[in-house]
Order: structure tokens, then C-alpha cells, then sequence
């Protein structure tokens, strides 16, 4: 039996982290999932938040922010297929700030049928998920 699991995670963009791991984590859609080597294989839908990553070589554990997407899960690899992924360096504070407090004027001024609300109510969990997982980081 292998002590890793080799995992994948993309986004549209580019590849983001490729690697052995000994445990990852995520907010799937049917609640927050932890995947060991062995794991059950699945197929689920990810809600925006926080990828961790526990690399097999005991390095530092990688923190990755995804706007949602799909996670394949096999008893050995992961393939993580993001809208949107970045590491959480990469995360602008102020854009996710400002994008917060737009979609929250744009919630509470508009009347129905100006505003596109299934987009402006992704918007707000996407910045408000960024700026969770900042500010979970800083503790």
C-alpha cells in the first residue's frame, strides 16, 4: 500500500501544484472532506475556499485558494479541476475587499431584476472566501 497520494490541481490558467501528498483537504459540496492514501474514490463539486495540502516530503503545507470546481478522487490520486486557483500568496487583499463590498451594495440597493443576482452572490463568496482564508492564515 503507497503512503501518498499524487495530486494534481489546475485551474483554467495553468497548473498550480503537482506532487506527492500524504493528506489533502477541501470544502467539497458535501462538506469539508480530508483524502488519505486509500481513500474511496469520488467525484464532487467544490465550493470556493481553501485547498490544503499536506506534501509527502513533510515540507510546509500548502494553503491554495480555488473559486470552486471539481475534485476526482482515486484511491491514489486526486485531480483537482479549479475555475479559479492561486496560492495564498497570491491573493490581492484590497481587489477581494473591494469585490466584497460591491456585491454587498449591489445586494442590498438594487431592485429585482437589475442585477444579475446568481452572479453578484458568487461574487461575494468568492472574495469572501479569499479574504477568510487570509485572515485565517495571519492567526
Amino acid at each position: 500500500m503507497a503512503s501518498s497520494l499524487k495530486v494534481e490541481i489546475v485551474s483554467a490558467e495553468k497548473e498550480i501544484w503537482s506532487g506527492d501528498a500524504t493528506l489533502v483537504s477541501a470544502s467539497a459540496q458535501m462538506g469539508e472532506v480530508g483524502i488519505a492514501p486509500g481513500h474511496t474514490p469520488f467525484i464532487t463539486r467544490i465550493k470556493p475556499g481553501e485547498i490544503r495540502v499536506k506534501p509527502a516530503d513533510e515540507s510546509e503545507e500548502l494553503d491554495i485558494y480555488v473559486s470552486g470546481g471539481i475534485m476526482e478522487v482515486q484511491p491514489y490520486v486526486i485531480t483537482i479541476m479549479a475555475d479559479t486557483a492561486l496560492r495564498v500568496d497570491e491573493i490581492d487583499e484590497a481587489a477581494a475587499t473591494q469585490a466584497k463590498e460591491e456585491a454587498e451594495a449591489a445586494l442590498s440597493g438594487s431592485k429585482p431584476g437589475e442585477i444579475d443576482y446568481k452572479a453578484v452572490q458568487s461574487q461575494l463568496a468568492e472574495a469572501s472566501a479569499q479574504l477568510q482564508l487570509i485572515k485565517k492564515l495571519r492567526r
